[in-house]
């Protein structure tokens, strides 16, 4: 095995408008850190929220992983600032919004489905 064919740099990758199923998520950039090929889809990404910016109300099949690396988020009627982490088990649900901007790591097996706010 060759280490280097399993390590990202990601201050070499360009942060890209969030861009999903046709929707631009305005004031959201994304980084894929690993594309999985077989699912054709990354599962490891960082998102940079730009102050204001929100992802819409969704479900989490298979679980997700949340690390905050700058700046603060609010998740669920919840604040996470930097160095805080984030466990949302399979079928959990919740929407992402930051007031001040924030980068954070995502570790996502499945892809997310929107879903109605009301069913909250």
């Amino acid at each position: 095995m060759n280490i280097q064919d399993y390590i990202t740099k990601s201050k070499n990758i360009n942060w890209e408008a969030l861009v999903e199923n046709g929707i631009h998520y305005k004031g959201i950039m994304v980084k894929s850190l690993y594309f999985d090929k077989a699912a054709n889809r990354s599962k490891a990404i960082l998102l940079k929220f730009e102050k204001g910016a929100s992802y819409p109300y969704h479900i989490h099949p298979a679980g997700e992983e949340i690390l905050v690396l700058e700046g603060s988020c609010e998740i669920h009627r919840e604040t996470l600032t930097k160095g805080d982490y984030l466990y949302t088990p399979p079928a959990g649900k919740h929407s992402v919004t930051s007031k001040m901007g924030c980068v954070l790591f995502l570790s996502i097996p499945e892809e997310v489905i929107l879903i109605p706010e009301d069913n909250e």
